[in-house]
């Protein structure tokens, strides 16, 4: 089990953006409407398919571990993350319940008995099914560009702020998807995970999130 949950360092764990307002946005002055506008819009999306990259950055080391591989999505709360570069790793969520798998060995384990995959399964279902703006664990500040929408949320409980820093979420304004979430931690790494070659409300094989 070691081994895995330090595999699932390297994927999941993440300095801070800070307070002032990032480079090239301007701030969304209306939180509840636009609140209400995206959990609406994040009712549209059932399913989605993607690529993904995702670079790790630890404090300790120059260079990135960057890794890459498909994400799938189904409402409700059914995740699909497969590694396939450099290394092979798979982790379904589905419901409370989460599988992981490598070459060695399998795993299941429920979000309920333990506290990192309880926050990671919420963030990240969450984040894709338009409801990261509704967990009252963070505060959220959200700024905009021309093409897309930032959400910026620090932890407000005890229990997120040890693991997370800030977490950010990077959306597209055409479809209200999500192009990528970077997540911080205290220590001062941080992993940010790209989503592209997006197709949205294709019907998945319900085989993708079998335990």
């Amino acid at each position: 089990m070691t081994r895995f949950y330090f595999i699932l360092y390297l994927i999941f764990f993440s300095p801070s953006l800070g307070q002032a307002q990032p480079p090239g946005f301007s701030a969304i002055n209306n939180f509840s409407d636009f609140k209400l506008k995206f959990a609406e819009e994040g009712k549209k999306i059932q399913s989605i398919q993607s690529l993904f990259v995702q670079e790790k950055n630890l404090t300790l080391l120059e260079e990135k571990i960057v890794s890459e591989g498909k994400f799938w999505f189904e409402r409700e709360r059914k995740v699909r993350i497969e590694y396939q570069k450099p290394f092979r790793y798979l982790m379904i969520m589905n419901g409370d319940q989460i599988v992981i798998r490598d070459d060695q060995k399998e795993s299941k384990i429920s979000a309920h008995s333990n506290k990192l995959f309880q926050q990671i399964n919420r963030i990240v279902v969450d984040c894709v099914n338009g409801k990261i703006l509704e967990n009252k664990d963070f505060t959220s500040r959200i700024f905009q560009n021309e093409k897309t929408y930032l959400f910026e949320m620090t932890p407000a409980s005890k229990t997120i702020k040890e693991f997370f820093q800030k977490i950010s979420v990077l959306v597209d304004k055409t479809n209200w998807s999500v192009l990528s979430i970077k997540m911080e931690e205290p220590g001062g790494d941080n992993t940010l995970i790209r989503f592209f070659d997006k197709e949205i409300n294709k019907k998945l094989d319900e085989a993708l999130f079998v335990h």
